[in-house]
């Protein structure tokens, strides 16, 4: 019997890391996606100790930024006969900034990312997408709660859902279904990437005390709900959200 594939975007760290460690070790074949080779392989090595076989586990250099590069991700799957059974689009960034210093480049570099980028990818893959297919975009609450530097990074989360919610309908004959997972404030390196200090996210942390939760989520704490989303009990899911965020917006 053949095992569930998924391929999962962005998996060399945080919550698409921790994501691929709990399919491999429920039996699927991942592929996942990150932008540096040498981070790629390096995962690769990681993700090893939780597969029960070498071919378990397959990077491939893929940038939300580079449309190129899907076309190159597509002919690899084709050439390997791969039939998706899910899909998550994990990868994305979040560059804070005031709206009045927000600039075009900004608005495009973060539009390109997180909204364009994982849109034209799933286009791209729709020849490789099984019947039925659970595709998950990893959103975010800031769609659903305001964040101050946090405009441009909310208008793209919330772009992809609108996009998402048509193509469940024009994709309903092909048994693709897209749902989505909101996260509240997860350590994870978009942090860093962002450019906060090790205190600016110390202090970070320390502003959730009084959310029920008490504290930012881990990124292994989003896994149980991706799971669910990709698992046939949601089947009859379409344009759903699951929110997890400790309480923060309660």
């Amino acid at each position: 019997m053949s095992l569930p594939i998924i391929l999962i975007t962005g998996a060399t760290a945080g919550i698409g890391f921790e994501a691929a460690k709990h399919y491999l070790s429920e039996g699927w074949q991942v592929i996942f996606t990150g932008r540096n080779s040498d981070k790629i392989a390096t995962t690769q090595e990681l993700l090893a100790q939780y597969a029960q076989s070498p071919e378990q586990a397959h990077g491939v250099l893929c940038d939300n930024g580079d449309a190129n590069q899907f076309t190159v991700l597509l002919a690899d799957l084709q050439a390997r006969a791969i039939k998706l059974d899910a899909l998550v689009l994990n990868a994305g960034v979040f560059y804070p900034k005031a709206f009045s210093q927000t600039g075009i480049d900004d608005i495009a570099t973060t539009m390109q990312i997180n909204f364009i980028g994982p849109a034209m990818l799933m286009q791209t893959l729709l020849p490789v997408l099984n019947n039925p297919c659970s595709v998950v975009y990893v959103s975010s609450i800031a769609v659903q709660r305001a964040f101050v530097s946090a405009s441009v990074y909310a208008a793209s989360k919330a772009a992809f859902e609108a996009l998402a919610n048509t193509v469940n309908i024009e994709l309903a004959e092909q048994g693709v279904r897209v749902n989505f997972l909101r996260p509240g404030v997860t350590l994870t390196e978009i942090q860093t990437k962002a450019g906060m200090s090790e205190e600016q996210i110390a202090l970070l942390n320390t502003s959730l005390e009084a959310t029920p939760l008490g504290r930012m989520l881990k990124p292994q704490e989003l896994v149980s709900s991706l799971a669910y989303l990709t698992s046939p009990a949601a089947a009859a899911l379409r344009g759903a959200h699951i929110t997890v965020d400790g309480g923060f917006c309660l």
